[in-house]
């Protein structure tokens, strides 16, 4: 049994914006006009499920265009690609960026994550609000972290429309989140990301070294500073001496896990069945993460060159870039760039005359903290809901559409540059013990200086802090967003390496730094970050489902009961935390914990 719609039927818009995408219809059994198509054939089999990972970018085709998913669009979009009807209803409710309710055209979407809670964001939102009530087209919505959290409090707007407008109002206050809705095309324009580097021209970046300094349109500008000399070395040394300097450098992942980069990327080109695929997740929501999407802003020709260097050293012809649905700056550089590289030869069937094709497709997440896992990701991808698969088949044997692929964030896929320009043990000397390289840090809340900072595997928190100047008392440190751990100001000798970290009892995580000052409401933080979680849980397994609920419950018992004892609540949070560490499919279930634990044990957050 399947779910219908009825007889409802696509606006002339919905069907135009479904069209641009697909095509027109080939026979009356995808929509097409019975009087001028044939009624005698239909997409099924393998065809029709090759296509059923372009559901995503229909979803995204018909609410750019119109604001929302009606159920006459989403039977169209069914029809044109043979998706059940059923599953595509529950892809598109998947997503926090899509609506199958009617809403107006343009959508505010406020920030109401830790950087933005601890800004003040509380005051904001109901200003907002008081201004843009029912009758002044704007749909406010509080929404989970815009990336932005340099410049917190933010706000993001989407009008719909040909073509869809965004504004981002950042730092935010009233009167610019209402321009920013009202009239996007008036609201004053983003900051270059420069401004969120704030050691920009230090001669010893590595991984920022051209942010700011080349624009990042023109990839004759970024071939003038370096660039492509990596991918000609690659060239010259072949798939396994690239992963060989690769696995010599000592380079790990950087989105957290920190599992070695060579010894991925040989299982992935060490696999018989083909084809092989590359996917860089550029889906960046851990709240308090920003680095990539100033990497992708500020130096976009370096991920496109990263991401092919990759595809060639594991045999990989197509890479998909699955990049947050949040960050429209950054598809449109990234877009761009992908774009230039393909006219200019350095994409497509004979890259740089070498004989090896390569190309690049992007690929827009909705708004689901979940897709960070990789095998959500692929399961978005191919146009299915966001849920984690069950491990093993691991993804160098069975990742996106069933075959072998390699997986990296950005910061992890443009270290390669300099490991394969500088060569490995140079690279291997920067940092220390088992953390080489250098590091990207996202530094926010409580500081005079917030944005990234590039420093070597090594540097005390002290140290970065020291350069962000800590703003008032500091209360606390959260290290690695949502999913970390708190740390006390007495603690900011821990050396930021992945073994210093965990040696320490807390993690590095993505590299997310955030400072808390004693004026910033430590139990209310700790409700959000259970808000957060309980909202992301994809609610596949039942640890994380039932698990990040009841963690919610208990800090709303807790906050609410000022002065109460509230030992019941921690030994119940305590048990709660176990079980989702345990028996959760993925890491968020498994993290979802982490950071309440740490502010009970560490902080002493209920005493």
């Amino acid at each position: 049994m399947d779910l219908h719609f009825g007889d409802s039927k696509p606006t002339d818009e919905e069907r135009a914006a479904v069209d641009v995408l697909l095509g027109p219809p080939e026979s009356s059994w995808e929509g097409a006009d019975r009087s001028d198509a044939d009624l005698r054939w239909a997409r099924g089999g393998r065809e029709a499920r090759d296509r059923r990972d372009l559901l995503l970018p229909g979803l995204h085709a018909v609410n750019d265009r119109v604001g929302w998913i009606s159920e006459g669009a989403l039977a169209y979009l069914c029809r044109r690609l043979t998706v059940p009807p059923a599953e595509a209803y529950g892809v598109a409710t998947f997503y926090a960026l899509f609506s199958v309710r009617p809403r107006p055209s343009t959508v505010l979407h406020v920030c109401t994550d830790l950087a933005c809670t601890a800004a003040g964001v509380g005051e904001l939102c109901a200003g907002i609000e008081s201004r843009l009530g029912p009758g002044s087209g704007v749909a406010v919505e509080r929404s989970p972290c815009l990336g932005l959290c340099e410049r917190a409090p933010a706000a993001l707007a989407i009008r719909a429309g040909d073509p869809v407008r965004t504004a981002v109002s950042a730092p935010a206050t009233v009167e610019t989140a209402v321009v920013a809705a009202t009239a996007p095309d008036s609201a004053p324009e983003e900051p270059a990301p420069v401004t969120a580097v704030p050691q920009a021209g230090d001669p010893a970046l590595t991984l920022l070294r051209r942010v700011g300094v080349v624009d990042p349109a023109s990839l004759d500008d970024y071939r003038a500073h370096g660039g492509y000399t990596a991918l000609r070395r690659a060239f010259e040394l072949g798939p396994a001496g690239i992963i060989r300097e690769v696995t010599d450098s000592g380079l790990v992942g950087r989105g957290g896990a920190a599992f070695p980069t060579g010894r991925k990327w040989q299982a992935t080109a060490s696999q018989p069945d083909r084809p092989h695929h590359l996917v860089c997740n550029a889906d960046e929501s851990e709240p308090g993460t920003f680095k990539d999407r100033v990497v992708m802003e500020g130096d976009p020709y370096a991920l496109v060159e990263a991401m092919t260097v990759a595809g060639y050293a594991t045999g990989a012809h197509r890479g998909y870039l699955y990049l947050r649905g949040e960050y429209p700056r950054a598809v449109h550089r990234m877009q761009h760039a992908v774009d230039q590289a393909r006219t200019r030869g350095f994409l497509g069937e004979d890259v740089l005359g070498q004989g090896y094709a390569f190309d690049i497709e992007i690929r827009r997440g909705a708004g689901a903290y979940i897709c960070g896992e990789e095998t959500a990701l692929f399961n978005s991808i191919e146009g299915y809901r966001g849920e984690p698969r069950s491990k093993p088949p691991f993804p160098v044997e069975k990742g996106l559409f069933g075959k072998p692929t390699v997986e990296n964030n950005v910061e992890t896929l443009v270290n390669v540059l300099p490991i394969l320009t500088m060569g490995a043990p140079a690279y291997a000397a920067i940092g220390s013990g088992g953390s080489t390289g250098p590091k990207l840090f996202c530094v926010s809340g409580s500081v005079d200086r917030p944005g990234v900072y590039e420093l070597p595997f090594g540097a005390t928190l002290g140290e970065l802090l020291q350069l962000a100047r800590v703003r008032g008392r500091l209360r606390a440190v959260l290290l690695g967003g949502a999913a970390g751990g708190f740390v006390r100001p007495d603690e900011l000798d821990i050396p930021l390496t992945f073994e210093g970290t965990r040696a320490a009892g807390t993690t590095l995580g993505s590299g997310v730094v955030m400072a808390f000052d004693d004026t910033v409401p430590l139990p209310r933080l700790l409700l959000r970050i259970a808000e957060f979680f309980r909202d992301e849980s994809c609610g596949q397994c039942v640890p994380c489902r039932v698990g990040t609920v009841r963690q919610e419950e208990a800090l709303h018992r807790i906050v609410e009961r000022t002065g109460a004892d509230a030992s019941g609540d921690i030994a119940l949070l305590r048990e709660v935390g176990r079980a989702m560490r345990d028996a959760s499919i993925c890491g968020l279930g498994q993290t979802a914990w982490n950071a309440v634990e740490s502010a009970v044990d560490r902080l002493g957050a209920y005493e």
